[in-house]
C-alpha cells in the first residue's frame, strides 16, 4: 500500500505518533511519503522529555521514507530546509495525495 501523512501539527506527541505509524509501515513493506505543512515543517526542531519526534523522524529518513516540507511554510518561519525537512512544493503535495492509497491527515 501507498501511504500519505500530511503533518500539519508541531506538537511532540502527534509528530511522534505519525512518525511511529510511518516506520511501522515501512517495517510492513509499505510505501510511505510524508508532506510536512503549516507547523509541521518545525517538526524536527521539537524536544520533549517524554517523546522523541526528531528520532523517529530520523529513523523514518534511514529506513528510506520520502519526506517533504512545504517550501512557502519555510520561508514563512525563516526556516531552512535540511535533510528533516527537504524542500518541497504544492505540486509535490498534489502528487502524494493523487498517487496514495490513503491518505492521512494528522493536525
Amino acid at each position: 500500500m501507498d501511504l500519505g501523512i500530511i503533518l500539519e501539527t508541531n506538537d511532540s506527541e502527534r509528530v511522534w505518533n505519525a512518525f511511529r505509524l510511518a516506520n511501522t509501515a515501512l517495517d510492513s513493506d509499505h510505501t510511505v511519503e510524508i508532506f510536512l505543512l503549516g507547523d509541521g515543517v518545525e517538526a524536527p526542531d521539537l524536544e520533549h522529555e517524554k517523546f522523541n519526534p526528531h528520532g523517529v523522524m530520523l529513523k523514518y529518513t534511514q529506513n528510506g521514507g520520502e519526506l517533504y516540507a512545504c517550501g512557502t511554510c519555510l520561508d514563512s518561519r525563516d526556516i531552512e530546509a535540511d535533510d528533516l525537512r527537504p524542500r518541497g512544493t504544492m505540486e509535490d503535495y498534489l502528487r502524494i495525495v493523487e498517487e496514495a492509497d490513503k491518505v492521512l491527515t494528522i493536525g
